[in-house]
C-alpha cells in the first residue's frame, strides 16, 4: 500500500558508519578523563547555580515559617472567655 515509516524517503549520497555496541568499551577512560572532567564542570558552574538555589531555599523556609506563625491563635484574645 505505501511505504513503511522507516522507509518514507530515499536519501542519496549519504554514508553512515556505526560500530557495534559489543565492540566498544563501556567505561573507556572513565576514571582518567571522566572524573576530572566532572570536577572541572562542577567548579565552573557552582557559583552560577548555588546562589539562586540558596536564595530560593531561604525564601521558601522563611515563607513557611511566617505561614505557620500566622496560623497560630493569640492566647491574649481569649482570656476573657469562660
Amino acid at each position: 500500500m505505501g511505504l513503511h515509516f522507516g522507509n518514507l524517503s530515499k536519501v542519496r549520497h549519504v554514508i553512515t558508519y556505526s560500530i557495534s555496541p559489543f565492540e566498544q568499551k563501556a567505561f573507556a577512560n572513565y576514571f582518567s578523563k571522566g572524573v576530572p572532567n566532572l570536577w572541572r564542570r562542577f567548579r565552573s558552574s557552582v557559583f552560577k547555580i548555588a546562589p539562586p538555589l540558596a536564595l530560593t531555599y531561604l525564601t521558601y523556609t522563611w515563607g513557611n515559617h511566617v505561614h505557620e506563625e500566622c496560623k497560630k491563635k493569640n492566647p491574649a484574645d481569649f482570656e476573657s472567655d469562660e
